[in-house]
């Protein structure tokens, strides 16, 4: 189990580090047959994934909280786009925040969240008691938190991963290297795909 945030107490039975647990290799999902990391999702496509407004998401942006890895903006008219693995974290701040962390420990669990790999998400299970946030990989780490006596709320990484994606899956994606706009399985958006056709 791993923390970031405030420590418990002086010793910390749970120092920051690494999981040596490790499940099978699972990438990003693709859209119609591009590689993963040539696909993009615009700040309005990321907000709709996530249930934020654009207002937050731009802030998020701008302060540093989370910041797109595929094309930040470099100006006005230019267009953030936020890799997969950015609306799983936006997502998981959303939920953090939704449940009264501190910015200052959220802020720390993102920077934890970047550092580790993709593989490691799916099986992570984040846990917080409002003060701090711990990283479990694990059913036992989960119940040597619970047996603390405190209350404390969990994320399971996995599971918001499947709801970002499948929530993706119904929305766009842009192709990085040429710019195509990608549409998503949403029976209802005929207006892209005809655009799609026409361009």
């Amino acid at each position: 189990m791993s923390s970031t945030g405030d420590s418990r107490a002086a010793g910390d039975p749970y120092p920051l580090r690494g999981s040596s647990i490790r499940p099978p290799a699972r990438s990003a999902p693709a859209a119609q047959g591009a590689a993963p990391g040539l696909i993009g999702y615009r700040g309005p496509t990321a907000c709709a994934a996530v249930g934020i407004t654009y207002r937050q998401l731009d802030y998020w942006a701008r302060t540093g909280l989370v910041e797109p890895s595929v094309r930040p903006a470099y100006g006005s008219g230019t267009q953030r786009l936020y890799s997969f693995r950015d609306v799983v974290v936006l997502k998981i701040v959303k939920r953090l925040l939704d449940a009264g962390v501190s910015l200052q420990n959220i802020r720390a669990a993102v920077k934890h969240l970047r550092s580790r790999g993709v593989e490691d998400l799916e099986r992570m299970t984040l846990m917080s008691d409002g003060a701090t946030v711990y990283e479990c990989s694990s059913p036992d780490e989960v119940v040597d938190l619970l047996q603390g006596g405190q209350g404390v709320f969990g994320i399971a990484v996995g599971v918001v991963w499947r709801d970002v994606e499948a929530a993706l899956s119904q929305l766009h994606a842009e192709r990085v290297d040429t710019g195509e706009t990608i549409v998503g399985d949403n029976p209802a958006d005929e207006l892209a795909r005809r655009r799609n056709r026409a361009g």
